[in-house]
C-alpha cells in the first residue's frame, strides 16, 4: 500500500529531519530548538549535580551518581511540527476523506521515522479526524453535510450566548484591541490558502471567548471549531477565496458593531455567522 501524501505543507524533509537528530544528540537543529545547558559543553550552572551527582547542599547517602536527563524537548518538537503539518492538510484538504494513509509512508513524506507520525495520527484519532486501520494505517474519517451542521449547532450553543453577554459587558476598547486579529482574518481569507484562513479564524474566535475568563470554554470551544473546518466527503475542495472573504468580513464588522455597543446588530451578525460556520 502506498498511500498518497506528496505535497503536504510544512514538510521540508531537511528541517524535520535535523530536529528529529537534535534530540538524539541534545544539540540544537535546523527546527531551532536549543540545546539544554551544558548538555553539550558540560558546563555546570550554579546549583549543578557536582561529580558525586549530589546538588550542592543536598545529601545524597551514597547514592550513585545520577545520569543526565535526556533532552526530550527535541522529540516532543517533531510530533508538533508533524501534528500541525498533518492538521493543515486536513484542512487543505491533501488527506482525502476515506483515504488510508500509513505511518512509514507519510514519515517518507516528512522526513522522519514513523514513530512521530504514528503518534500524531494517535492524536488525530483521539480528536476524531482518523480512525486506525490495524495492519494498514489510518483512514481519514468521512464527514457528512449531517455532522457539520451538528458541529455548527454545538458550536452556535455554546458560543453565542457567550458572545452576547460580554457584548453587554466587555468596554469598548477591549474590543479594540482585537482589531489587529480581525483585520488578520482577511488578510488569509484574501491569500485563498484554506489553511491559512482557517489558523486566522481560530485565533479570532479564541480571543473572543477569552474574554470571558473560562479556559474550559475557550478549550472546548477550539477543539468544536477545528472540527467543523474539516471538509466534508465527496469534496474536491474546501471553500473557496470569495467563501472565506465573506466570513472574514464578517469578523469586522462584528467587532464593529461590538466596539459601538450595538447589541441588536451584534446579535444578528452573531447568528448569521454560525449559520454559514
Amino acid at each position: 500500500m502506498k498511500p498518497s501524501a506528496q505535497g503536504l505543507p510544512g514538510t521540508g524533509t531537511g528541517r524535520a529531519r535535523g530536529a528529529e537528530r537534535a534530540g538524539a544528540t541534545g544539540a540544537a537543529g535546523p527546527a531551532g530548538v536549543p540545546a539544554q545547558p551544558g548538555a553539550a559543553t558540560g558546563n555546570r550552572a550554579p546549583g549543578d549535580a557536582g561529580p558525586a551527582g549530589g546538588v550542592r547542599g543536598e545529601h545524597t547517602h551514597g547514592e550513585p551518581p545520577a545520569p543526565r536527563p535526556r533532552v526530550l524537548v527535541q522529540r516532543s518538537s517533531v510530533r508538533g511540527q508533524v501534528l500541525d503539518a498533518l492538521r493543515t492538510a486536513l484542512v487543505a484538504g491533501e488527506l482525502r476523506p476515506g483515504e488510508v494513509y500509513s505511518a512509514p509512508a507519510l514519515g517518507e513524506q516528512f522526513g522522519v521515522s514513523a514513530t512521530p507520525v504514528r503518534e500524531a495520527m494517535q492524536q488525530l484519532a483521539l480528536e476524531g479526524a482518523v480512525e486506525v486501520v490495524p495492519n494498514r494505517g489510518f483512514r481519514v474519517l468521512e464527514r457528512g453535510d449531517r455532522e457539520l451542521a451538528e458541529l455548527a449547532e454545538v458550536r452556535a450553543l455554546i458560543e453565542v450566548p457567550v458572545m452576547l453577554r460580554l457584548a453587554r459587558t466587555v468596554p469598548a476598547e477591549r474590543w479594540a484591541e482585537l482589531r489587529p486579529l480581525a483585520e488578520a482574518t482577511v488578510r488569509a481569507a484574501s491569500s485563498g490558502c484554506p489553511a491559512t484562513y482557517a489558523e486566522a479564524d481560530r485565533a479570532f474566535h479564541r480571543a473572543v471567548l477569552a474574554l470571558a475568563g473560562n479556559d474550559q470554554l475557550v478549550r472546548i470551544a477550539g477543539d468544536l471549531h477545528r472540527r467543523a473546518q474539516w471538509p466534508p466527503a465527496g469534496v474536491p475542495a474546501v471553500r473557496g477565496r470569495a467563501d472565506l472573504i465573506a466570513d472574514a468580513h464578517e469578523h469586522t464588522a462584528l467587532l464593529d458593531a461590538l466596539i459601538a455597543g450595538d447589541l441588536d446588530v451584534v446579535r444578528s451578525l452573531v447568528g448569521e455567522h454560525f449559520a454559514g460556520a
